[in-house]
């Protein structure tokens, strides 16, 4: 079990902005989703989807503008919106800590894992290079998360040469980017994409 948390862990350090929502049931066990606030040095929120087990909660009380420590998983799965399958990617939190007082933002991802699809390399509409990369990262009872992953500079250069197969760790950053999509009859909505911003890169 220890080498499959090697392989996919994320640690977060952040402030609740939302109502705990309940996500699914699973024999007999509620699961919530709860928006996590994460400040990046820039100053810019990435909002993070959290999803926690009601076992991790029920001697806590969880509400807007608490701090929370996270310890756990990037988790991808497959959720029909529309008539199309959408990937949802979210935190699943193993261990959960109410924090208090002033406490400084964190967010670490690493992931170790095999590339399934093509890497796209494109620009961006600053002139930076970069590339998306899917990951594939093997969990418990032979399932996988796939996991966007993004790129920049150099990371997006060596990435782009990369192909389906090819064995990766990665260490980073989960990240909310909003983005417009306009629909068949030209209307506009703003939609949120999460993947993980990769800081370094190697083969393994």
């Amino acid at each position: 079990m220890e080498k499959i948390l090697e392989g996919n862990h994320a640690q977060l350090v952040g402030k609740v902005l939302s109502e705990l929502e309940v996500s699914h049931k699973t024999y007999g066990e509620v699961f919530y989703i709860v928006l996590l606030g994460i400040l990046r040095k820039s100053g810019y929120q990435d909002n993070i989807r959290l999803m926690v087990s009601e076992r991790l909660i029920w001697n806590m009380e969880i509400q807007p503008g608490c701090m929370l420590e996270v310890s756990g998983q990037v988790r991808t799965y497959n959720q029909e919106c529309d008539g199309r399958n959408r990937l949802n990617v979210v935190v699943f939190a193993r261990e959960l800590q109410l924090l208090e007082g002033d406490v400084q933002s964190e967010n670490q991802v690493s992931l170790e894992g095999f590339v399934c699809k093509e890497p796209v390399r494109r620009t961006s509409p600053l002139g930076r290079e970069i590339c998306d990369i899917m990951l594939a990262v093997n969990r418990m009872y032979n399932k996988s998360d796939y996991i966007p992953c993004i790129a920049w500079g150099r990371n997006a250069a060596y990435g782009g040469e990369l192909t389906v197969g090819s064995k990766l760790k990665i260490e980073g950053r989960i990240q909310s980017r909003e983005y417009k999509k306009r629909d068949e009859e030209g209307n506009v909505t703003i939609k949120t994409a999460y993947e993980v911003s990769i800081i370094k890169l190697a083969d393994c």
